[in-house]
């Protein structure tokens, strides 16, 4: 008979070192990400009073109520930086180790070239070869695994966007040689 108070601990063999160096701290982000915050309200509230963000005759112009809205983030903004700076200078918590960002980028970069490839390749090869890349170097499962999985899963999808509901999907020269 099993025992319930028994705890089963399973270590993840690909988790970050503990040991690893930072990269950048939890205070230094958040000022990195108020001031983008208060130059995004800076550009919003400038296009919208150029649309016009008062009161006419016919009732607000078309930048009234997202001026406001830029101001309110502006606002918010500048709280924020002055908050963050204010603790900065406290505690350095690490934000993101060495090790962190390493995993983030091994699934960034494959992303971002994914919506680059989408563009010249198409939905379909596209997400074949991001799957397939995914599951053989990130997860290091055999070519074989990948490969069919990849293969499976972008039929699957061609089927229900395409010839299922008739969705108009990105296309690239491999649909076009095929007719689609």
């Amino acid at each position: 008979m099993p025992q319930t108070d028994l705890e089963i601990v399973v270590d993840d063999p690909t988790a970050p070192e503990d040991d690893s160096p930072s990269v950048v701290s939890s205070g230094s982000i958040e000022i990195f990400v108020c001031l983008l915050l208060l130059a995004l309200a800076a550009t919003l509230g400038y296009d919208n009073w150029r649309t016009g963000a008062s009161w006419d005759s016919t009732g607000p112009e078309p930048g009234y109520f997202p001026f406001y809205l830029s101001v309110i983030l502006g606002g918010a903004s500048l709280y924020g930086l002055v908050v963050a700076l204010v603790t900065h200078r406290k505690a350095a918590e690490t934000f993101v180790t060495r090790a962190q960002a390493r995993r983030v980028m091994a699934v960034f970069v494959p992303t971002l070239l994914f919506c680059l490839a989408t563009q010249f390749l198409g939905l379909y090869v596209a997400s074949f070869l991001l799957i397939a890349s995914f599951m053989r170097l990130v997860g290091k499962i055999a070519l074989w695994k990948s490969l069919l999985t990849a293969v499976v899963f972008t039929a699957i999808m061609f089927v229900t966007f395409d010839i299922a509901f008739d969705v108009i999907m990105p296309k690239g020269p491999l649909e076009a040689a095929f007719g689609y």
